[in-house]
């Protein structure tokens, strides 16, 4: 049975992120960053619940101060006491993992996409994407 694009990309191959699948879980993704990054300071408790529900994990005392952009978010997990500052941007398109006590300074970027260098290939629509690992107390 031929892989989904899905299973491409989380597989490190070439894939096609225009693909319907990716596109109506980058939907689902952008309607939770839209509603977490319009919550204000008081509202610590439905940022939580924000997190947990994009987020393939979300450890205790989590913090990401918005705004706040990722692919997927479904790619990303994350350990206890973890802090982003303002302005941070994961793309998610393979698996992110984030060890406990992982502070991040604003505008931190982690991308776990990018293109092919030989043209023919960058030129035929179709990325990469490889994991990242940030262990804990980071």
């Amino acid at each position: 049975m031929e892989k989904t694009e899905k299973q491409k990309m989380l597989a490190g191959e070439l894939y096609l992120a225009e693909d319907s699948e990716l596109a109506a879980e980058n939907k689902r993704a952008n309607r939770l960053l839209r509603r977490y990054n319009s919550t204000t300071e008081e509202q610590q408790e439905q940022r939580q619940q924000i997190l947990q529900e994009l987020f393939g994990k979300i450890g205790h005392k989590a913090s990401i101060v918005p705004p706040f952009h990722c692919d997927y978010g479904s790619n990303i997990f994350a350990g206890d006491r973890f802090y982003m500052n303002y302005g941070c941007v994961i793309l998610d398109c393979n698996t992110v993992h984030i060890g406990e006590n992982v502070l991040c300074a604003p505008y931190v970027q982690i991308y776990t996409a990018y293109h092919p260098t030989e043209p023919e290939i960058r030129l035929s629509g179709r990325e990469l994407a490889a994991p990242i690992n940030i262990g804990n107390n980071v």
